[in-house]
């Protein structure tokens, strides 16, 4: 157990650590704490004694360890309301009724990325479960039209597509031999019977049918492939934690590639507001992973935000939850 005093210690270090990564010393708290330095000097020996703090090599000063801010996240830290300036920001996504649930993810992280300066992570959705109920065509004007996926649990997906020289008539003709033959396959398997049970036979039927067929099998991948979308993972290279030293910089850019890693921030089930601090995170012992799922009908995801261990704790879980309650909202 610390004390109320060492609390407040150990909480002023970290806030101000978290502004400015330089060492806190006794001098820059007592007037705070209305003590002389030697009393801050001994909570904070204390502090370091129980592992919350730690001495550098080259100041007198203290930084906070792991463990320290993890006591920070579970007791003394609090979120903060969103200012105005950031809810604004966005809202003008999250209220815009025109976009797909997947560009509002994307451009939500976009906002909170540069708000930030923390790389963002979006994860997969649980579409791939589902079976293809039907594709439908909307035609923009002769050589523009928008593709409708339409699965058995209610998912939706659309994609614009632009093929010049190609009849409208063919269009419909592919999306009936489609619809016709392919309806009821599981989402993973649609490309794999487009190329052996589409692609043979669709020259019989409409003119231009490479280019078609190109266009709709793209499409499908697109929808089927694993959805994984980083943003700003060159924000790291801003923090000072990292600059001076490149080795660490790749082995953080290569867990951001690495498959297995990203789908561990997705395995947990818990809903919940999760944050992963240092050795914690599985990729460095610098770096803090917040993350939380979000659910809405048929679709499942999860969100991540990526930073240094110093992360504004506070700002980003209130940014998360905002977004995690307007998404499923």
């Amino acid at each position: 157990m610390i004390t109320t005093r060492q609390e407040k210690v150990l909480k002023l270090i970290i806030d101000r650590y978290i502004k400015d990564p330089v060492p806190v010393g006794s001098k820059a708290l007592s007037k705070i704490l209305k003590c002389s330095s030697a009393t801050v000097r001994n909570e904070m020996q204390t502090l370091e004694e129980q592992g919350l703090l730690e001495k550098t090599h080259t100041s007198s000063g203290r930084i906070p360890s792991e463990a320290g801010y993890r006591y920070y996240v579970d007791n003394l830290m609090k979120p903060k309301e969103m200012n105005a300036e950031d809810m604004m920001k966005l809202n003008i996504v999250l209220k815009n009724k025109q976009l797909a649930l997947n560009d509002v993810i994307s451009k939500s992280l976009q906002i909170i990325s540069d708000i930030t300066n923390y790389t963002t992570i979006a994860l997969g959705t649980s579409s791939h479960n589902n079976l293809l109920k039907q594709i439908e065509v909307v035609p923009l004007d002769t050589e523009s039209f928008i593709v409708i996926i339409i699965t058995d649990k209610g998912y939706v997906e659309h994609k614009q597509l632009r093929l010049n020289e190609v009849s409208l008539d063919d269009i419909k003709k592919t999306v009936n031999l489609i619809n016709t033959l392919i309806v009821g396959t599981p989402i993973d398997e649609i490309n794999r019977k487009l190329e052996f049970e589409i692609k043979p036979i669709i020259g019989n039927y409409v003119m231009q049918h490479e280019k078609i067929y190109e266009a709709f099998y793209n499409v499908f991948n697109d929808f089927t492939k694993e959805d994984v979308n980083i943003v700003g993972r060159h924000k790291i290279l801003d923090q000072p934690e990292f600059t001076t030293n490149i080795q660490r910089i790749k082995d953080i850019y290569n867990k951001l590639e690495d498959k297995e890693f990203l789908q561990k921030i997705e395995e947990d089930d818990d809903n919940n507001i999760k944050v992963f601090i240092g050795d914690e995170t599985g990729i460095e012992k610098d770096v803090t992973v917040i993350r939380t799922k979000f659910k809405k009908g048929n679709e499942e995801g999860t969100i991540a935000i990526v930073g240094p261990k110093r992360m504004d704790y506070d700002r980003v879980l209130s940014m998360l939850e905002y977004l995690k309650e307007n998404i499923e909202r």
